[in-house]
């Protein structure tokens, strides 16, 4: 993940309340220069309604938050500097059908107040980069979902935004396109962008962020990708004999929060891997288990969010 110590995502205790009822509560994270976020969680987690009060389209109920040097609420004038700071790729583009790519383009881009000149230069600059620039006339409802949503990815960055949201952008796409937006999604975050990135695709995320949130209304799970996943507590004993005999007296050590047995390998969890492995190691070897192998288990981030989620929803 980037180095950088200058957040350009900041929420503090972020919360929405939609007649009486928390869409939103007590949501804080951050999320640095140049870094990659997902957010994951299942429908009605409350991450569109994140995007939303981080966008500044709607007012948060409780906290306060800070996007691209912007503090929200924001007054007139700051969210105009907030909106040219940010760009938004929704999961429906919101294109006019009659028109042509480019022209819906240039629809936007004058929203944004880009002159003539710096307009069609960015223009045919990003339809070019995308592969859009051969049907660039043709009007936009007779384009692909793949086609559009990349188009939807020109829009979003087309006035150079500090900060992009995108969310759910690959959905609906089949395989082949879902990867060419991943890619541009990845390209994006390698010129040093800051990305929020929405998403119910978990090997998407795996691929792609520096930083994963799991949310549902409030978050529950939030680090670096390398330390959530590789950060387990399961370790792995391969024996030489039977493993059996031993997994009820490592069971009943202080660390060991459970203990089975599958072929030659003992399989473990810890409630510290880093202080228990020691200890276990010199119990099996004690209680007379010759070892052929130790190595720790990392944890999915499947596992990650299932457990998350499951728990909120216990």
């Amino acid at each position: 993940m980037p180095g950088y110590d200058l957040p350009m995502i900041r929420a503090d205790n972020l919360s929405r309340s939609f007649d009486g009822r928390f869409a939103v509560e007590g949501l804080s994270f951050t999320v640095p220069e140049g870094a990659l976020c997902a957010l994951l969680g299942p429908n009605g987690a409350g991450k569109t309604t994140t995007i939303r009060m981080l966008l500044g389209l709607i007012p948060a109920t409780n906290g306060s938050a800070e996007v691209a040097g912007i503090s929200l609420p924001a007054s007139e004038d700051s969210g105009a500097a907030l909106r040219a700071r940010v760009g938004l790729l929704t999961e429906a583009p919101g294109f006019y059908d009659r028109i042509s790519g480019r022209a819906n383009l240039e629809l936007f881009g004058r929203l944004y107040g880009l002159d003539e000149t710096t307009l069609a230069s960015r223009i045919e600059h990003w339809l070019r980069r995308l592969e859009l620039w051969e049907p660039r006339e043709r009007p936009f409802g007779t384009w692909s979902k793949g086609m559009k949503q990349r188009l939807a990815l020109v829009r979003a960055v087309l006035h150079e935004p500090k900060v992009i949201f995108l969310d759910e952008p690959t959905a609906g796409l089949d395989p082949a396109g879902a990867r060419e937006v991943r890619g541009i999604i990845a390209d994006l975050r390698a010129e040093g962008r800051t990305i929020l990135l929405c998403t119910h695709n978990l090997s998407e995320a795996e691929e792609l962020a520096d930083l994963i949130g799991v949310m549902r209304r409030r978050m529950l799970v939030f680090g670096p990708r390398e330390s959530l996943i590789e950060g387990g507590t399961g370790l792995e004993i391969e024996l030489t004999g039977d493993p059996d005999p031993l997994v009820h007296l490592l069971s009943v050590l202080p660390r060991v929060r459970s203990c089975r047995a599958a072929g030659r390998v003992l399989r473990l969890e810890l409630d510290d891997l880093r202080r228990a492995t020691p200890e276990v190691i010199g119990e099996v070897v004690r209680l007379g288990g010759a070892i052929l192998s130790v190595r720790p288990i990392s944890t999915t981030l499947e596992e990650i969010y299932l457990r998350a989620v499951g728990e909120v929803a216990a």
